[in-house]
């Protein structure tokens, strides 16, 4: 082994180490967010009827649907123009950056509870709620602002303060937990969830939002700060950027919330219900792996604003690794345990979503498996290589979702969702090794290709 080649290896093993930390930080708060998770929707489904507890997880989807849709994910574009000047000490232009970030939250909040509001009144029929609730689903698109929290989020990555990502993503659960609980005493009826869950919404985006507003404050950025200049100055590409990473979001949808309203609108409430605790089931079940995520961002962003393109391939490959190696661990467990642990958490009823979250299982482990992909893409600048892997994918699950659920029921779409997560996973793998032949091909050795071998 060469000697630049083992400094690489050495450099990168201290960043798996922060990633691995960063991620145990967030996996205590997740776990009890998952945990608390499964509880709120227990107390539901324990004091609602089936088809109560299916108009509640339809009408909260549809408001994620939108916040996920019109959000732009500004906080990748303040880890991709931001980290650079951070680093360096350049205030002005990393207050660009901020204002920038800033103003898509804006205009995308406003833009998502207007069509929220609207939509919910007049396709309430459709949708999956009647008239008569429509009401109360206009009133929860509300908390479509508080969902919209993209810039707070990426400046705490930024800053590294992920302990405080830990306890916003417990503290809205707990919140859930608390309500749902007041609900249930009160013999509420499913209005009186929906208010809980939306006051859980809006208390974690205070905690996260006065959270980064105090780090800007600690760090002296916020000094001089103004509104006024061209929004795009001093970053190449930030549009494109952000529309790109947008409408990936916007694709990644149609593999949650839209199946969700899909399933609702085509076999009834009920199932969407069963589809919906399955997929709640299975997104807990998976989501110890998938927190490396969020702490791989942040590090793949330096090391691009440092050029250590080597190091970016062999932090994404490592990542990879883990991350399957747990996602096998847990499918495994899942199997053995799932069904059991549903019956008795979400009560006999809910038993028949037992065989459908086995396929929802396997679909978040292949993308658990497949994480490190389009992390790697965006942070190299090509988000528009995830974007068409997407949207390719996307139109076909949704195109062939239909047919699934009228043919086979739940368990087609089941089985189309473990298909799409594989074929989503492909695609960017095919991407992700066509961009490392043309960099080994143009870069100086040791080449790209011979870092994804070898030792680890």
């Amino acid at each position: 082994m060469s000697a630049s080649r083992a400094e690489e290896i050495a450099g990168v093993r201290p960043i798996l180490r922060r990633v691995v930390a960063n991620a145990g930080m967030l996996l205590g708060g997740r776990t009890v967010n998952a945990v608390l998770s499964l509880a709120y929707m227990a107390i539901a489904a324990r004091a609602l009827s089936v088809s109560d507890l299916g108009v509640l997880v339809l009408i909260q989807a549809f408001a994620q649907f939108l916040g996920e849709v019109v959000k732009f994910q500004s906080w990748q574009s303040i880890l991709q123009y931001g980290a650079l000047p951070v680093a360096e000490g350049r205030t002005k232009d990393f207050q660009r950056v901020l204002r920038f970030t800033l103003v898509l939250d804006m205009a995308s909040t406003a833009l998502g509870m207007a069509v929220g509001v609207v939509g919910a009144i007049l396709f309430a029929g459709r949708l999956g709620w009647s008239q008569a609730e429509a009401p109360a689903a206009a009133l929860y698109m509300i908390t479509i602002a508080f969902m919209v929290s993209a810039t707070p989020l990426g400046l705490l990555r930024l800053f590294d303060r992920f302990d405080v990502l830990a306890r916003q993503a417990a503290l809205i659960a707990l919140i859930r937990v608390i309500g749902s609980g007041v609900a249930l005493l009160l013999h509420a009826p499913m209005e009186g969830f929906l208010l809980a869950w939306a006051v859980g919404t809006v208390g974690s985006w205070l905690y996260l939002a006065g959270s980064a507003y105090a780090e800007l404050r600690t760090r002296g950025l916020l000094e001089d700060f103004s509104w006024r200049g061209p929004l795009a100055h001093g970053m190449p590409g930030a549009w494109s950027f952000a529309w790109n990473t947008n409408l990936t979001s916007t694709l990644d949808v149609a593999f949650t919330h839209v199946a969700t309203l899909m399933v609702g609108a085509l076999v009834g409430p009920s199932q969407a219900a069963f589809w919906r605790v399955g997929r709640q089931v299975a997104d807990a079940i998976a989501k110890p792996a998938k927190l490396l995520t969020p702490a791989l961002y942040p590090e793949l962003a330096r090391l691009k604003a440092e050029a250590r393109l080597t190091a970016m391939w062999r932090l994404a490959r490592n990542v990879g690794l883990l991350a399957g190696g747990v996602g096998m661990v847990l499918l495994a467990a899942s199997a053995f345990a799932g069904p059991a642990l549903l019956g008795l958490v979400m009560g006999k009823g809910f038993a028949p979503a037992a065989e459908v979250m086995t396929w929802q299982v396997a679909a978040a482990v292949i993308g658990v498996f497949a994480l490190p992909l389009e992390p790697m893409l965006i942070s190299l600048g090509k988000p528009g290589r995830a974007v068409r892997v997407r949207l390719i994918v996307s139109a076909a699950f949704l195109a062939i979702l239909p047919f699934l659920v009228t043919r086979f029921g739940l368990i087609g779409a089941g089985a189309g969702l473990a298909s799409a997560s594989g074929a989503l996973a492909l695609g960017m793998l095919w991407f992700i090794l066509r961009e490392n032949g043309k960099r080994g091909d143009t870069a100086a050795p040791p080449q790209v290709p011979d870092n994804l071998k070898g030792d680890v």
